[in-house]
């Protein structure tokens, strides 16, 4: 009576906490159909039993798997995860974890090991919270797996990557990214499961992945809650 449930988008009263009302809901671009098997991105036409890619994941083969994502980067989804970086709504996480979770399939077997994508110290002080640390936080208890926060360090500060071009994203990463050290040895042989909040040319998620690959890892997978896509 005193907390009544309320969409996590608009506000508007709701039948159960961290849901979403049914405008807010069909407005929120959920990735459903064809899609790439390396990042997750919507795409046009049928499976036809062959792995299928987009031309950016054609043009530059990941360091993964395979890549999922729950969300287009666009409309209402793209103002929620700008509230969950920078609008102090860590409540986000949780919902937003869910449908990840569906997205994810079964990518998230027994055992995998979920890894945030880091910040560097001196953005999670402003920030308070690495919201991709809490998604892998929100996915690890629905799917009862484990999960290291720490486990990557971001060893210096990068400038923000919007609008910087595929190859200025890769040169200002190089070397930004590397293992903890206290946790090295729980990579040797396992297979890895990337959570970060949006994969937009990917070049982050490449740093984590070669980062891990090169302290033993198995096998990388990639979840982001959302894909940037290209307009048609």
């Amino acid at each position: 009576m005193i907390y009544p449930p309320r969409c996590v988008s608009c506000g508007e009263l709701v039948t159960s906490d961290f849901g979403l009302c049914g405008p807010c809901w069909r407005d929120t671009p959920l990735i459903t159909g064809t899609i790439c098997e390396s990042c997750g991105v919507p795409l046009p036409g049928e499976v036809d039993g062959h792995r299928i890619e987009c031309d950016d994941c054609m043009q530059t083969p990941r360091p993964w798997q395979e890549g999922r994502a729950a969300l287009t980067y666009t409309g209402r989804a793209r103002k929620m995860i700008l509230a969950l970086k920078h609008g102090d709504r860590p409540d986000l996480a949780r919902p937003a974890a869910r449908w990840m979770a569906q997205a994810a399939g079964r990518m998230l077997q027994p055992d995998r090991l979920l890894v945030p994508v880091p910040l560097h110290w001196s953005r999670l002080l402003r920030r308070r919270y690495n919201q991709s640390a809490l998604l892998a936080t929100h996915l690890a208890a629905l799917n009862n797996l484990p999960t290291c926060p720490d486990m990557l360090l971001r060893t210096r500060s990068t400038p923000k990557l919007d609008g910087k071009t595929r190859d200025e994203r890769t040169a200002l990463l190089t070397d930004a990214i590397r293992v903890n050290p206290r946790h090295a040895g729980g990579l040797l042989g396992r297979d890895v499961v990337l959570v970060d909040d949006v994969m937009t040319s990917g070049a982050t998620l490449t740093a984590c992945a070669e980062a891990c690959l090169n302290a033993g890892a198995n096998h990388i997978f990639v979840l982001t809650l959302a894909r940037v896509a290209k307009d048609a």
